[in-house]
């Protein structure tokens, strides 16, 4: 029994070993679920949080999407990919917590059953299932933040309200002018000695008055452009000729009213020879290019003389030397000869205070226009003058009718205007109850002002006017050249009441003026009716403009003033008719023609004439005054009392 006692309690104290043990077992394996679903709740934690930042992160984005796109280039934070995939553990731990929990019941039955049946199971087998927990003293990764460009903005999306609008910064050069460029190096030594040449031919040159000294000034002014542009073209040529050829009045006619007229002709004619111009936009630079480029060339030649760096004391002491030496020797050589003398008080000018602002204002404008020239031939301007104009919107309709009126007025008075043509004075005298000199008169001035409206209305309806089709065209050209040919019939008319109004009462230069501009004007219409057949009139504003400067140029040099006196001569020694008064305030160029005269009408014309001074310059020296002089050596003038013949009628 004892040793069956024995027996039965070895098993008995086998198996309650066996049952402690898996009891031991049960209690860590119990442990380490605690461990686990603590550690499965700190990450469930933490991916709550993980969510509720993702969701922050996600209202803040729609936030801005609403406020609008940032534009591209703008930094932005993104996650990076060791915190995504810390983000996919936790999503997965909370998803596997509901298996750990259905396995957490049969995980101890499960754990007996194997003590039970394997009792000889290794002792480090029951730390396989302990968790791994980390090292207390490892320190915390932070999480990485990576900076992100986000793609362009589509097209379709509004421009964000939160963001100012960015400033534009403007071009260098003139903002409104963005076709004219500016050089983009400095001014070149060359240019500063063409301003240089050409402000001293102006200073020391240019007289008070008309003389030749003008003529001098601008040949040195425009050889001076010249040297520096090199060989102009053959349009740039005629345009400089005619420039010069309006200088050269100045001591080829002594009428005053002349000369400032001639000076301005010039400066356009040079302007336009270097800033060319065929179109009415191009025209109206090609008119002010020479004066824009003269202000726009100041930063040009300033940059071109920082270049050249400090001109030092040298110069200078040149200068201050050579005029020590002209004024001793020329003191000394001046005491010594009287003739010399007289020379050297003929070249230098009189040093008042208003001869010297002259002279400097003389100066200066000469020196600006050269500069400015070059300036042009530097960087000349891209005036897209090919380029087609907007079409017009007037259409048949809007302008018919108005057109069409016209054309019918002018009609009903180019067929009175017939009539009196070939009936004559006696129709007029019949009909208009005046005489046919001061129906001539009344007339004149209105169908000149007639003639330059319908210039206008012409340009205006073939600027505007649509021309699609053919049959707009076909009644452009009808209406507009209608209107052209009447207007032309009463130019005629306009010419020919001056002609009798001047067989009444002679010639006047404001009379002779008025019938050359009608002259123009013809020819101006003549043009305009051969643009209209083509419809094309790119060429007509330059032609205008080219004509009216060669009429003007033709007028000067046929010399009015002379034609004026010869025709009243001739007519006086006609009828015996004339009127002195007004012949005496002529200027000499109507000399050699007053001395035809017989006594006592040729005393009445010279009396002014006679005792005009003589120019003590020799930049003055002009040539109709010359030879009116020399006219009036042999020319005997008394003090009579003069009376003309038209008082009270003219």
């Amino acid at each position: 029994m004892g040793a069956a006692g024995q027996g039965e309690a070895a098993p008995t104290a086998h198996l309650n070993a066996n049952a402690e043990a898996a009891e031991a077992v049960a209690a860590e394996a119990a442990d380490g679920e605690a461990k686990a679903a603590s550690a499965d709740g700190e990450a469930k934690a933490a991916s709550t949080g993980d969510q509720a930042t993702a969701s922050k992160a996600a209202d803040g984005a729609a936030a801005g999407s609403r406020r609008g796109t940032p534009e591209p280039g703008t930094p932005a934070t993104q996650p990076t990919h060791q915190v995504r995939q810390d983000r996919a553990a936790s999503e997965k731990a909370v998803g596997d917590e509901a298996v750990s929990e259905k396995a957490a019941s049969g995980e101890a039955g499960v754990l007996g059953t194997a003590a039970v049946s394997d009792p000889a199971e290794e002792p480090g087998s029951a730390d396989k299932h302990k968790p791994t927990a980390p090292a207390p003293n490892t320190p915390t990764q932070p999480a990485q933040v990576a900076t992100a460009t986000l793609p362009p903005p589509s097209a379709w999306q509004a421009q964000p309200r939160h963001l100012a609008t960015p400033s534009v910064v403007a071009a260098p050069g003139v903002p409104f002018m963005p076709w004219w460029k500016p050089p983009t190096t400095g001014a070149p030594g060359q240019v500063m000695v063409v301003g240089l040449v050409a402000g001293l031919a102006g200073a020391l040159l240019a007289p008070p008055g008309n003389g030749v000294g003008w003529f001098l000034a601008g040949l040195f002014g425009v050889g001076a452009v010249l040297f520096h542009a090199g060989r102009p073209s053959v349009e740039r040529a005629l345009w400089l000729a005619g420039a010069l050829a309006f200088l050269a009045m100045g001591f080829l006619r002594a009428a005053e009213w002349v000369f400032p007229l001639c000076v301005m002709a010039s400066m356009l004619c040079g302007s336009i020879a270097m800033a060319g111009g065929r179109t009415v936009r191009g025209l109206v630079f090609g008119a002010l290019g020479v004066g824009l480029a003269a202000f726009r060339s100041i930063p040009w030649v300033a940059k071109g003389i920082s270049k050249r760096g400090p001109i030092g004391i040298r110069p200078f002491a040149s200068v201050g030397v050579a005029v020590v030496l002209l004024l001793v020797f020329g003191s000394l050589l001046a005491g010594a000869d009287k003739g010399f003398n007289d020379f050297l008080e003929g070249l230098v000018p009189d040093l008042e205070v208003g001869g010297f602002v002259r002279m400097v204002f003389f100066g200066a404008v000469a020196a600006a226009g050269a500069i400015g020239a070059c300036y042009l031939v530097a960087a000349p301007p891209e005036i897209d003058e090919d380029a087609a104009a907007k079409p017009g919107s007037l259409r048949l309709k809007d302008y018919g009718l108005p057109v069409g009126v016209l054309v019918l007025l002018f009609t009903g008075f180019v067929e009175t205007q017939l009539a009196v043509l070939f009936g004559g004075e006696a129709y007029v005298m019949r009909t208009a109850g005046v005489t046919f000199a001061e129906y001539a008169r009344s007339g004149f001035w209105q169908l000149l002002w007639v003639t330059i409206l319908t210039l206008g209305v012409i340009a205006g309806v073939a600027r505007f006017a649509v021309r699609k089709t053919a049959r707009d065209q076909l009644w452009l050209r009808v209406l507009l050249g209608s209107l052209a040919v009447l207007t032309l019939v009463i130019v005629a008319s306009a010419l020919s009441r001056m002609w009798f109004y001047q067989q009444a009462y002679g010639w006047t230069v404001l009379r002779l003026l008025v019938a050359s501009c009608e002259v123009w004007l013809a020819v101006v219409y003549l043009m305009v009716i051969a643009s209209g057949i083509s419809l094309r009139a790119n060429w007509l504003p330059k032609a205008i403009v080219a004509t009216g400067t060669a009429f003007f140029l033709a007028v000067v040099v046929l010399n009015p003033e002379r034609v004026v006196a010869d025709y009243n001569v001739t007519r006086f020694e006609a009828t015996r008719k004339i009127d002195t008064v007004y012949l005496s305030r002529l200027s000499e160029d109507a000399v050699p023609a007053l001395t035809r005269l017989p006594e006592p009408q040729r005393s009445c014309a010279l009396r002014w004439l006679k005792n005009r001074g003589v120019e003590q310059d020799w930049r003055e020296f002009n040539l109709a005054r010359y030879t009116a002089a020399k006219s009036l050596e042999s020319v005997a003038v008394t003090e009579v009392t003069c009376e003309s013949t038209y008082s009270g009628e003219r």
